[in-house]
């Protein structure tokens, strides 16, 4: 098979796979957009509830804090409460689901009395934007169809990245300004094909990562293989581990699962301080509560150690700490950090966001090129000699 021929087959498969996945990747790449700065949005839309006038007297413990709460009309059932360690920041509280499945609004909460301040602003719509990232909002979320929708438009990228760098490359393939100089004195068809091959040199690594680690949410099967590959053997082994089905036979707690001696706890196992502690009751039946932590120095949401304390006991069931984990076991722990591009700062998030807004302009400029191909490759149609009397 010559050269060309496999040329012309990569050509095929660049531009169906374009084709059917541009809006779809239009979609996915437009909401990370979205969501790219949605801490620094959602902090700016509610200062004037994320924080508090420290004051003399010391705040209220946890379950306290949630005895206040059931007080006020509407409040459903507390499933995590995040803590800090800075005096004058509210304490945010998460409802568990309804029986409709619904999820009230989260509400900032006054640590020292246990007012609330009041809900906040953009979280409904970065929700809603989270889902249509991750799974389209397909019902059944994480665990319906949407997800695995996404992992196969994840997959056609990767497809047309491999096709579309063998098809750009080069005769000399050494020269930078041939990779990464588009020709702006071209036009049309020119035109189009310069800043298609040559924006995507630029953002080509940036999209393979954010593909690579967009996989993760998207198939057990390759979340697993890079536990396998990262992990040390147990840690792998764990993780992969199936969950076992909840039993029937089990009771539930004859006092209700609380916040307060797990708090303790926490308090005794990061006697080195912290900034801020995320605390979750269990979601179903047991009283194991898992709780989150992240130091004072941290900027990442992956930098952050997990306990799992018995709520009824106080007793530490498991506890895994950052600074412990491996190169490979960090790189798992911050998949969505690398996703994001927030493992290099402001820049980096700036620079993810920049390559997500770009993918329209390759849906258009892929398109413009397939058309204008079509048109190439028509047969011209066939003219007609004129009749001429006595032939």
């Amino acid at each position: 098979m010559s050269g060309q021929t496999i040329k012309s087959a990569l050509l095929q498969v660049h531009s169906i796979a374009g084709l059917v996945l541009a809006l779809l990747l239009c979609l996915i790449a437009l909401t990370g957009v979205i969501m790219s700065f949605e801490d620094e949005i959602v902090d700016h839309l509610n200062a004037a509830i994320v924080q508090v006038a420290p004051r003399t007297t010391a705040a209220l413990l946890p379950d306290e804090l949630v005895s206040r709460l059931k007080a006020v009309p509407h409040a459903g059932k507390v499933a995590a409460i995040m803590l800090s360690s800075d005096p004058s920041a509210a304490v945010h509280v998460r409802f568990a689901r309804d029986e409709q499945g619904g999820r009230p609004s989260s509400v900032y909460v006054d640590p020292y009395d246990g007012h609330v301040l009041g809900v906040p602003r953009g979280e409904e719509f970065f929700t809603t934007v989270r889902g249509l990232h991750r799974w389209l909002l397909i019902p059944g979320d994480a665990k319906g169809w949407g997800r695995q929708i996404t992992g196969v438009a994840a997959l056609g990228l990767i497809v047309m990245f491999i096709s579309g760098l063998v098809l750009r490359w080069p005769r000399r393939a050494s020269s930078a300004k041939i990779w990464l100089k588009p020709n702006l004195a071209l036009s049309g068809r020119g035109l189009h094909r310069s800043l298609h091959a040559v924006i995507g040199t630029w953002v080509l690594p940036i999209y393979l990562v954010m593909t690579l680690t967009g996989l993760w949410y998207s198939f057990d099967w390759y979340k697993d293989g890079v536990v396998w590959l990262l992990a040390r053997p147990h840690v792998a082994a764990a993780k992969m581990q199936p969950k076992q089905p909840r039993q029937s036979g089990r009771v539930e707690p004859a006092q209700p699962v609380g916040f307060d001696r797990a708090w303790s706890t926490l308090l005794r196992e990061e006697s080195g301080g912290f900034a801020r502690a995320q605390l979750m009751l269990p979601a179903g039946l047991g009283t194991v509560m898992r709780i989150r932590s992240w130091p004072k120095d941290s900027t990442l949401e992956s930098v952050r150690d997990e306990f799992r304390i018995d709520a009824a006991t106080g007793q530490v069931i498991s506890a895994e700490r950052y600074a412990d984990k491996t190169l490979g076991e960090k790189v798992i722990a911050g998949v969505l950090d690398i996703h994001r591009g927030a493992v290099l700062g402001f820049p980096g998030k700036l620079a993810f966001m920049i390559a997500a807004a770009l993918m329209p302009l390759f849906a258009i400029t892929g398109v413009f090129l397939y058309l204008s191909r079509r048109k190439l490759q028509r047969p011209a149609p066939p003219t007609l000699g004129r009749l001429v009397p006595g032939e």
